[in-house]
């Protein structure tokens, strides 16, 4: 049996030999807290350094956990994670550790760029491994689709990166809402910090020499090809389309989590947006559309899944925020530093912290005169790391996670919507002058999620799917 303790080879290799040996009870094998080999979780990390190293923490902080092969396309980046899990093979290539490893891995960690999300995600489904993914989910629409529907094809236990989905906050938010104590809800308004890198700059250029450590190749991965630039690696990645999904992709999976986990909504009927940009001529078509925009304003309708009405929702990045609530003390926090979320209902508002945190009704008076409602929803005291790790050896069926691709999935297509609309708004148009309404996705763009595909407007619907680069497939 290979010494990584293979929890599949152990089960079978106890199946064949079960007719010769007695069981032995685990105090005997190993003393209290010894976790028997059948019970750990062999995980090989895509991504090693930043935050697949906190990732790979993360999981470590349960003992059934062993970390048994990482892969980084940095040398640099990977070098203190490959100290502390010193016994894992090291790998650059992640389908070359897929092909070596499949047999000692049970599951599977996904921590690159954005770009790489859905290649890598794919191949290790498909070798029928369990995955964890960082958010977004995807880079693109149509990729959230295909792992949604590949992760309930091949059973594998799923969870996306959005850790507030696994706290208390959330839960404690939703029970209040389902209480009734802001009666319907009909607008929502989400705001962040970010980009709190750059955004909306021209397209570096120059020649510059790719560092030893890092293979530029293989960090392009699916991507178009273009010249390295230290402009890009190790973290501005976020703010270039080729590679990011700018400040909405960063972080309306944790900020509008609590949207989608507590209002019966499921994918938008309507999106459009505002931006800052950047031009070199008022009046000339010179948006720069590599890099995602400054801040945006994005605005959409979503159907009741009740079948009775809408709710707007309405996202803020780039250092605009919604109109203070006039029930807000002018003294008192709104949202926390890095966003937050206000909910309007018929009968009042509530608001939350970027994460889900610290929900509370406003006027804040109210969280001391009104009754809260009892804890209805089960919590998640081991946190979302670990609750991965426990579906994963309880399988597919026996484990419960907060962020399973059923959820996450749908979700990151409705955020992604949001980017589509900017992307639609930036497109050059060598024949116009001016601003027209009528072009450049000015307007608002209707969404026919069944068919993922704008109805009212052809060209946007060049952002719903990527290209890949020649060598690279999603594999369906």
């Amino acid at each position: 049996m290979s010494n990584k303790n293979s929890r599949r080879t152990f089960v079978k290799n106890s199946a064949l030999a079960a007719a010769g040996f007695f069981i032995v009870p685990r105090h005997v094998l190993g003393g209290n807290g010894y976790v028997a080999p059948s019970d750990k979780l062999n995980i090989a990390g895509i991504g090693a350094g930043g935050k697949g190293a906190s990732d790979l923490a993360g999981f470590a902080k349960s003992p059934r956990v062993n970390i048994v092969a990482l892969c980084d396309v940095s040398d640099e980046a990977a070098k203190k994670t490959r100290e502390r899990f010193s016994k894992a093979t090291y790998y650059k290539d992640f389908r070359e550790m897929l092909s070596k490893e499949h047999k000692n891995i049970d599951a599977v960690s996904v921590s690159t760029p954005d770009h790489t999300h859905a290649v890598a995600t794919l191949a290790a489904i498909q070798l029928n491994k369990h995955v964890y993914v960082q958010k977004p989910l995807t880079h693109s629409i149509h990729e959230a689709r295909v792992l949604t529907e590949a992760a309930k094809r091949y059973k594998v236990v799923t969870q996306m990166g959005n850790q507030g989905g696994s706290g208390d906050g959330v839960r404690k938010m939703k029970e209040m809402v389902d209480a009734g104590m802001i009666g319907e809800v009909h607008t929502v308004h989400c705001w962040t910090n970010r980009p709190v890198w750059p955004q909306g700059l021209p397209t570096p250029t120059g020649t510059h020499e790719v560092p030893a450590e890092l293979d530029w190749n293989l960090w392009l991965g699916p991507a178009q090809y273009i010249d390295y630039n230290p402009a890009y690696v190790p973290f501005n990645w976020r703010g270039w389309w080729n590679f990011g999904t700018g400040a909405l992709g960063d972080m309306a999976c944790h900020i509008m989590d609590p949207v989608f986990r507590i209002l019966p909504i499921l994918y938008p009927s309507s999106v459009e947006c505002s931006l800052a940009t950047i031009w070199k001529e008022m009046w000339n078509d010179t948006m720069n559309t590599d890099s995602c925009p400054p801040s945006s304003i994005i605005h959409l309708v979503y159907p009741k899944t009740t079948g009775n009405g809408s709710i707007k929702v309405h996202w803020y990045d780039g250092g605009l925020r919604p109109p203070r609530p006039e029930e807000l003390g002018s003294d008192e926090p709104m949202g926390n530093w890095d966003g937050g979320v206000i909910f309007e209902g018929d009968k009042g508002k509530i608001m939350c912290d970027c994460y889900g945190e610290n929900p509370r009704l406003i006027p804040t008076i109210r969280m001391q005169q009104d009754t809260m409602p009892k804890e209805t929803l089960a919590r998640v005291p081991e946190g979302h790391y670990v609750q991965w790790v426990n579906a994963c050896i309880a399988g597919y069926g026996n484990g419960t996670t907060s962020s399973p691709f059923e959820y996450a999935g749908p979700f990151t297509e409705s955020i992604l919507i949001g980017n589509l609309a900017i992307r639609s708004f930036m497109m050059k148009n060598p024949n116009l002058k001016g601003w027209d309404d009528k072009y450049l996705g000015r307007k608002r763009l209707n969404w026919d999620a069944k068919a993922l595909k704008i109805t009212n407007f052809e060209e946007a619907n060049q952002f719903v799917k990527r290209e890949y680069r020649e060598g690279w497939t999603l594999g369906v």
